[in-house]
């Protein structure tokens, strides 16, 4: 009786074992549903993108916009359901002297002359005479006289600056003789045309000059004069084709400072800019 008592007792452990291929909970339908939703997002912007025109893109922003309450162009009504805005006169101040407000709605704003919609129509207008600027200039719709050879020399883009009509040189056909400002007869007639458009508007121009860089070795960089000769002969050349001198505000060289390429010594980088200013 005391070795049975003195035995130490036996403890019998149970643990509950779960099957390896148990159900696992819900998380990942949560997170594939989400997958789902996001890429049927993704390919419906896609196909908004390809299937709308740039207004209609823009009539979209404008409604998804929480800093435009009423949008000219893209359309909107005065305020929700045809009440006043939270920017119409009612609630903000009055400003100025013929003002009504900073934002105010159509029907409410002042007849003044601010300035803020006189400079939207002018910047509007502006653009439009510019396009069809560029149109003549590249012979968009069939009233250049242009070669196709003399084409490809022609770079246009529109800036908050004005038009930029960007002259470039090739290999074999450079705008100037080699390492002079003495124009080749490629930019005799590139200028002719500048010259022919420049006669359908009034706007002021300005000539920029580009110039490739010069190998380190070389003692005396001549990259700052060249590029002021050169834009000094493109003016030259303009005011022989018939630009009056006084529509001339800015003749400018900037030396091998702003490439167009990666490759600050490729020829590509010798240029002229020709820019129609806004007014």
């Amino acid at each position: 009786m005391s070795v049975q008592a003195n035995a130490r007792p036996i403890i019998i452990k149970r643990k509950k074992v779960s099957g390896g291929d148990g159900h696992h909970g819900g998380a990942w339908k949560v997170a594939y549903a989400d997958f789902v939703t996001a890429m049927m997002a993704f390919f419906m912007l896609m196909w908004l993108l390809n299937a709308t025109t740039e207004k209609q893109r823009k009539g979209i922003a404008d409604y998804f916009s929480p800093t435009i309450p009423i949008n000219r162009i893209s359309g909107g009504g005065d305020g929700a359901f045809g009440g006043d805005s939270v920017f119409s006169e009612v609630t903000l101040p009055q400003n100025g002297t013929g003002a009504s407000s900073q934002r105010p709605t159509e029907s409410k704003q002042a007849r003044g002359e601010t300035g803020a919609q006189d400079n939207g129509d002018l910047t509007a207008r502006q653009d439009e005479v510019f396009e069809s600027l560029e149109a003549r200039l590249l012979g968009k719709g069939g009233e250049s006289k242009v070669m196709d050879n003399d084409l490809q020399h022609i770079v246009t883009r529109l800036t908050d600056e004005g038009l930029v009509i960007e002259l470039f040189s090739l290999e074999n056909t450079p705008l100037f003789e080699e390492g002079t400002d003495i124009p080749t007869q490629l930019l005799r007639d590139l200028s002719r045309l500048i010259t022919e458009a420049a006669r359908t508007v009034e706007n002021d121009i300005a000539v920029e000059g580009h110039v490739r860089a010069e190998p380190i070795v070389v003692a005396d960089r001549s990259t700052w004069r060249m590029s002021v000769a050169r834009a000094d002969a493109m003016r030259k050349l303009l005011k022989q084709t018939g630009v009056a001198t006084g529509r001339v505000k800015r003749v400018t060289g900037h030396a091998d400072r702003e490439v167009a390429v990666k490759n600050p010594m490729a020829i590509r980088n010798n240029r002229i800019e020709v820019i129609f200013l806004r007014d």
